[in-house]
């Protein structure tokens, strides 16, 4: 099998050092493919906060990384640079390309930036990233998975949370699921958990699956989901299908373990 590590909403600036620590050797244990960070790297966008994303992720080894800013990874505070360049500490720390796309053997990764300056937490997917997005969908090998990066969710499982839903999502859904996606990953509520898309919605032309990740390494957690990450298993070419595993972090034994698996089915035509 073979893996693909989702962190998201770390919050540097806010991380627990025995955490993070976990959570390399977790890495290193696991040896994932690649690894999707899925936004909120940092709690107030500083200098600081994204060197120590860096330096994270540099410690994580030569892997291959898609890195997505979150809302908090725009400052809040200084106007004039939320104004004319809000992405500048990103790109410093993880380069210009902003929508970072993995293509390998097993995977075909395509991050999408759903943050606005404009707006304060919501995020929006243009016409034009819709369009992009799945134009590379649509190119991709038939040996890969094809998983779509986002920070803001595109289904909840709980109506309280509706209020953080992925502006315009219906049309890249549908547009998505027809291009070929197989799944589409994001964060931001610090909630994990996984939706059969193409179960609430029956006329999609095939199997479209919402995974979301909780807050890995942050002390800002939720009651009822503490640290978090995913790790996504390709099952063998015969299979046509996924696992996510959801590993928590466990302050007793200082590691993250296996909570929960999800097993899920992928069409068959793209994963061949």
């Amino acid at each position: 099998m073979t893996g693909l590590l989702q962190i998201s909403d770390p919050h540097f600036g806010t991380e627990q050092p025995q955490v993070a620590q976990a959570l390399l050797q977790l890495a290193r244990e696991q040896a994932p493919d690649v690894v999707v960070l899925s936004g909120d790297i940092t709690q107030r966008a500083r200098p600081s906060q994204f060197e120590a994303a860096r330096l994270f992720m540099q410690r994580l080894g030569p892997v291959p990384a898609v890195v997505v800013p979150g809302n908090h990874d725009i400052p809040l505070f200084n106007l004039l640079a939320r104004a004319f360049w809000p992405y500048a500490n990103h790109q410093r720390a993880f380069g210009r390309e902003l929508e970072p796309v993995h293509s390998g053997a097993h995977w075909l990764v395509i991050g999408v930036k759903t943050t606005r300056r404009r707006r304060h937490k919501d995020g929006e997917v243009s016409a034009a990233q819709i369009e992009r997005t799945a134009g590379l969908l649509r190119r991709a090998g038939p040996g890969q998975v094809r998983v779509v990066v986002l920070h803001q969710p595109i289904a909840v499982c709980r109506q309280e949370d509706a209020g953080n839903l992925l502006h315009n999502r219906q049309a890249a859904i549908d547009s998505w699921a027809r291009a070929g996606a197989d799944i589409v990953m994001g964060g931001h509520i610090h909630l994990p958990y996984v939706l059969p898309l193409h179960e609430a919605q029956p006329g999609l032309p095939r199997h479209l699956w919402a995974v979301q990740a909780g807050t890995a390494l942050s002390s800002r957690v939720r009651h009822e989901a503490g640290n978090s990450v995913n790790l996504i298993r390709r099952v063998g070419p015969g299979a046509h299908g996924a696992l996510v595993e959801r590993w928590d972090f466990d302050a007793a034994s200082g590691r993250f373990a296996p909570v929960s698996v999800n097993q899920l089915a992928l069409s068959r035509s793209q994963a061949a």
